[in-house]
């Protein structure tokens, strides 16, 4: 049984091109990924005309381009969003997207009607985007790369406030008010279910000595809230260790070819490597089990091979004494339980009993 929803990160390394965004949900759905992830935006929205592209992006993208004049070469327009939400449907998998501005956002929740939504780590502290977000009643994944545990809580209490504002009036938003919110959170677990945190390192490629993967753990049981993780390590191995640490929803990069022109194909997952990664995940979930121990079905067999019983030293006579001189423990477990011995102790023997001869009474 799946526990772990996987998302294929096509993001923009569909390179503005939609015949590549659909060889990327190809890949994917190969892969048996759950879901198709790419980002809605329209750069004009989204930054400056003079912003400064970040340290990894001016390595895959050159050093004179600005963040403007990078994205606006990645946009998608709405109908390639509605082609490509087609496309998912027909290949049984699921269309997802991160919107970066409040018109995006409304594209995707009124027009393509999502129902799962995500939000980056950079709009974690954008508390008027993130109110919108919980507007809309979606499920709400959100990251939370760069980010400390006090600026989470903020970001909890700013989504609850959202979701609060559908139902009643609400004070005027303020970080007080937030506060207020992330502290009575426990109190409106249905809306706390609507969100999962997403452990994060917003570095391309992450460093992998400073994954933390310890702080999905943190995170669900200082929150009581669903974690998961997106990864932007190189390799697989931390989706897995996420997995083995609770992560119940596990997203990557993936692109066609990591020497594409771009930002983050780099720091992606080729076709193979991503199939890789989604047959390993779900061996791990098989290997994770259900956590309670017990006697496995497997195990059966080799019970009373393994296992010893108390045993005959010597020959023992009818009517004898059963002394530490005269038993013994051995293999095979078809008798007593060595647990048993001092209660056999100082018993009479029953019958004659060879050496060797397994005692049962």
């Amino acid at each position: 049984m799946k526990m772990t929803y996987i998302i294929g990160e096509a993001g923009v390394n569909h390179n503005g091109d939609i015949e590549m965004a659909k060889k990327l949900i190809d890949v994917a759905a190969e892969a048996d990924i759950d879901a198709v992830k790419f980002q809605t935006f329209r750069a004009e929205d989204l930054v400056t005309k003079d912003a400064e592209l970040a340290e990894y992006q001016k390595n895959t993208s050159g050093e004179e381009l600005k963040q403007f004049d990078m994205l606006s070469k990645l946009e998608l327009d709405q109908d390639a969003h509605l082609d490509l939400q087609k496309y998912c449907l027909d290949k049984e998998i699921d269309f997802l997207s991160t919107p970066f501005d409040l018109g995006s956002l409304n594209f995707l929740t009124k027009r393509m009607h999502l129902k799962t939504l995500k939000i980056p780590s950079g709009e974690l502290t954008n508390g008027p985007l993130l109110i919108e977000f919980a507007k809309t009643g979606c499920n709400i994944i959100i990251s939370t790369g760069m980010s400390s545990l006090e600026e989470i809580e903020l970001a909890i209490g700013s989504l609850i406030y959202g979701f609060l504002s559908n139902e009643k009036k609400m004070p005027d938003p303020s970080i007080d008010i937030f506060k207020e919110c992330f502290e009575e959170s426990l109190n409106y677990k249905s809306l706390l279910e609507k969100i999962t945190l997403m452990h994060c390192m917003t570095e391309y490629p992450a460093p992998i000595e400073e994954a933390n993967l310890s702080a999905i753990k943190t995170l669900r049981d200082s929150l009581n809230i669903k974690v998961g993780y997106s990864d932007h390590t190189d390799g697989i191995l931390a989706p897995l260790v996420a997995v083995a640490f609770g992560a119940t929803i596990i997203e990557k990069h993936f692109t066609l070819d990591k020497e594409l022109e771009g930002p983050d194909h780099k720091a992606s997952l080729e076709p193979i490597e991503l199939k890789q990664m989604v047959q390993n995940i779900r061996l791990t979930e098989q290997m994770l089990g259900d956590g309670i121990k017990r006697l496995m079905p497997s195990e059966k067999k080799n019970l009373i091979i393994a296992r010893k019983s108390i045993t005959a030293f010597q020959s023992i006579k009818k009517g004898e004494e059963f002394t530490t001189n005269n038993i013994t423990i051995k293999r095979p477990g078809t008798g007593i339980s060595p647990m048993e011995y001092w209660k056999i102790l100082g018993k009479r023997a029953p019958k004659d009993f060879a050496k060797d001869e397994t005692i049962k009474l």
